[in-house]
């Protein structure tokens, strides 16, 4: 005896179907707008000296980690640079900014939104738990259908996936500020407008920054998988290793991988940890 099936799968084809015929044209627009925003932070990173790049983020390491970091980012962008890998590693690096700036223009406001309503964050979260737990692979299938084979298909999933921290972490900043203290700005004639930017986001701010550096640190690994539907950078110097079978060609591109995620998330951790000692705020443990 059979059990019959539910269509899932049947609904998910014709969801995709009816989003690829009925908005064609804000997909063609959007696709645009995402490749646009990639190619002018490329042309950006591009018309900067790889010298001067170097110089900058081992100055950066400095400032936000330290001198043992300064000296990993130092010799770690040489290699890049030595290797031959600058310009496609810029590549990743412009996809990787790229997503995040999306991811956090899109996950802040959610997260806003989740820590304000009651009924959003109760209908946000299985929403975000499911784009958490969906095996990474799996963002690239209707970014293929629904966008073809680019970048800016590339981009879409890799959003898709980095702008689940800035959403969580959003919303989990704001719900754990003291009950007090919305009440002493309540007491003291502010707006609901004005109790969210001048009280609730900058008491919120550790975590959303927090959730800016795991957004780009999502977006950097995504965007290595991404090379699969046509994103050019590192990931695709991994898949030509492994076409070719060429173990050294794959190593280096690995550890050009790890250089750069390595740099982006100790400077990124830096600058949260001494954006926030600067304004001022104490953590939740202290408050």
């Amino acid at each position: 005896m059979s059990i019959p099936k539910i269509p899932f799968g049947l609904v998910g084809e014709t969801i995709i179907a009816w989003i690829t015929s009925q908005l064609a044209s804000p997909i063609s627009l959007l696709a645009a707008a995402i490749t646009e925003v990639n190619d002018l932070i490329l042309t950006i990173l591009n018309l900067l000296n790889p010298f001067f790049s170097i110089a900058v983020l081992t100055l950066l390491a400095w400032r936000f980690g330290g001198r043992a970091l300064a000296g990993f980012v130092l010799l770690g962008f040489l290699e890049i640079w030595d290797q031959g890998l600058w310009l496609i590693t810029m590549k990743t690096l412009a996809m990787a900014v790229t997503s995040t700036v999306l991811s956090v223009a899109i996950g802040v406001p959610i997260g806003v939104g989740m820590a304000e309503s009651r009924a959003l964050s109760i209908g946000m979260t299985p929403i975000l738990d499911f784009l958490q737990t969906m095996p990474r692979f799996v963002y690239l299938i209707p970014a293929v259908i629904i966008l073809g084979i680019d970048v800016a298909p590339a981009i879409l999933a890799t959003t898709t996936l980095a702008v689940i921290p800035p959403a969580r972490l959003t919303a989990l900043g704001i719900s754990q500020i003291d009950y007090e203290t919305v009440e002493a700005g309540t007491s003291m004639g502010c707006t609901r407008r004005q109790l969210l930017f001048k009280v609730k986001l900058p008491l919120a701010l550790p975590e959303i920054m927090l959730g800016i550096n795991q957004s780009l640190m999502m977006a950097l690994s995504m965007v290595i998988i991404a090379a699969l539907i046509g994103a050019s950078g590192l990931g695709d110097e991994i898949l030509m290793s492994i076409a070719v079978l060429d173990a050294g060609r794959g190593i280096v591109a690995g550890l050009a991988v790890l250089v750069l995620a390595i740099s982006l998330d100790r400077i990124s951790k830096g600058w949260v940890a001494r954006t926030t000692e600067s304004r001022g705020i104490m953590s939740r443990g202290a408050r």
